[in-house]
């Protein structure tokens, strides 16, 4: 049996940024539970040079949906990097899951020799569907919420394994 692109691409995405979406949840309770002000949680990085919280959900959210729409040639919604707060970084996941859900298999699948070119910091990156999925969508979609789930971690939310894992 072989995975199709579709069965490599939407549901993980959905399922991850489904595991994000609890992580930011438990993020939020640590704030309500310490007093702490979420703006704090959310402007927190793991290291001076690194991208705080809410650019690592705008990054997640970016590049999946990104990778869903260039991968069925469709149009790249934009969402304007505004989110402030726990519950409109909670939206922009839930409408990232709404638009990636929205694709079919029949949209997705036989896009693995497809061509894609995309700008990554100024460079232009050459790559088949297949390459763009599996060495840029889903490895980028993992590190962003890695770094979440370490930021919220670190700070002290109750977060284990069993979460960034989503409970296999």
């Amino acid at each position: 049996m072989t995975l199709s692109m579709y069965q490599a691409s939407i549901p993980v995405i959905t399922r991850e940024l489904g595991i994000l979406s609890e992580i930011l949840r438990k993020g939020e309770a640590l704030a309500a539970a310490k007093k702490i002000d979420p703006g704090v949680l959310i402007n927190a990085r793991l290291a001076p040079d690194m991208l705080p919280l809410s650019k690592q959900i705008q990054i997640a959210s970016d590049v999946t949906k990104g990778g869903a729409a260039r991968l069925a040639g469709a149009e790249i919604p934009s969402y304007a990097d505004t989110e402030t707060t726990f519950a409109e970084l909670q939206e922009r996941i839930a409408k990232t899951i709404k638009f990636v859900s929205g694709f079919t298999a029949q949209q997705i699948d036989g896009s693995e020799g497809k061509a894609i070119s995309l700008k990554v910091g100024g460079q232009e990156m050459q790559m088949t569907g297949q390459q763009y999925l599996l060495g840029f969508v889903i490895p980028n979609l993992f590190f962003h919420i890695s770094i979440a789930y370490a930021i919220l971690r670190h700070n002290g939310a109750d977060l284990g394994k069993k979460d960034f894992l989503g409970g296999l």
